[in-house]
């Protein structure tokens, strides 16, 4: 039974109480009364402040109110330690599912681990630890890393064994805590290190941890290689989170060129049950702008 069908069932049969006479719903019961997603989509805090509001608490509800049953937060990090407790909080009682937050390393260019050096993988390694307690607060299983900037004084293959041998250290202090850093190729710059699947998936098989995996973000991908569901088959294995964005003009879906509803259909196929996050801007302002993208995954996500 699909999950909105059952609350509603739930609702009517056992969830509802008689308040002065008159039908009356408890606050639990009225919970994720949205559409009933097939994949787990994780919209980010301003995607819909025109109808939530500028408070990151009430866009974690107004996100849960439309059907979505996960978030994701790339500055999390940087957030005060009360905030990111309760937006833990918010989260779980929605039953959502925390999507990623970006392992602070001193940006996506900056101290790149492509060089070797003992400074940068210092900057590094912390991070890592203190992402481990953020993801205690709001109950993450998934963080971001961005290796860096090519080192260009050195060969390709001499840079790939200085990221995987940080990355190593790094997945030394995740595994212990259940939790994974998922690498992500970029199209942002020519000089970034990681730029295809290809080769994040040796470098991942070169760290060979659980807690070392792919951020396949299919914007980036379709931008530096294209030939989207080839390449995430041949690379499937290591692919443990996903992100979403139209080409051109990273919005939502069925604004580009990119065939989302039959890329989520086969992600589906796959049994992929992780999260999808919708890492893009919205293409029109205001509520408007909001809404389409609401009705867009609707209208990519019905492919059963």
């Amino acid at each position: 039974m699909k999950r909105r069908s059952f609350i509603q069932k739930t609702a009517l049969t056992g969830g509802a109480i008689t308040i002065g006479g008159n039908l009356a719903f408890s606050k639990q019961s009225s919970t994720n009364f949205g559409h009933d997603f097939n994949l787990k989509y994780a919209p980010h805090l301003g995607m819909f402040k025109h109808h939530a509001g500028e408070d990151p608490i009430d866009q974690i509800n107004f996100m849960a109110e439309q059907g979505f049953t996960a978030f994701e937060d790339n500055g999390m990090m940087r957030r005060e330690v009360a905030l990111q407790t309760k937006m833990g909080e918010t989260l779980a009682k929605h039953n959502m599912t925390m999507g990623v937050f970006v392992v602070d390393k001193g940006g996506n260019m900056a101290n790149t681990l492509a060089a070797g050096k003992k400074e940068y993988v210092d900057i590094f390694l912390d991070g890592c630890k203190k992402a481990v307690e953020v993801a205690k607060r709001v109950n993450a299983k998934w963080m971001t890393v961005v290796p860096g900037g090519f080192e260009r004084k050195l060969p390709i293959g001499v840079q790939n064994a200085n990221v995987i041998e940080a990355l190593r250290r790094g997945a030394e202090i995740f595994e212990p805590h259940g939790l994974v850093m998922v690498l992500e190729p970029l199209s942002d710059s020519p000089n970034l290190h990681l730029r295809t699947s290809e080769q994040t998936y040796l470098i991942c098989k070169g760290v060979n941890s659980p807690s070392c995996k792919i951020l396949y973000d299919i914007y980036h991908m379709q931008k530096n290689e294209g030939h989207l569901i080839h390449n995430m088959d041949l690379t499937w294995d290591e692919i443990a989170y996903i992100q979403v964005g139209d080409n051109p003009g990273r919005k939502e879906p069925t604004t580009g060129e990119i065939n989302y509803r039959n890329v989520f259909k086969w992600i589906h196929a796959k049994g992929f049950e992780g999260v999808l996050g919708m890492e893009h801007g919205n293409s029109k302002p205001d509520k408007a702008g909001e809404q389409a993208v609401i009705d867009a995954y609707k209208k990519v996500d019905d492919f059963l």
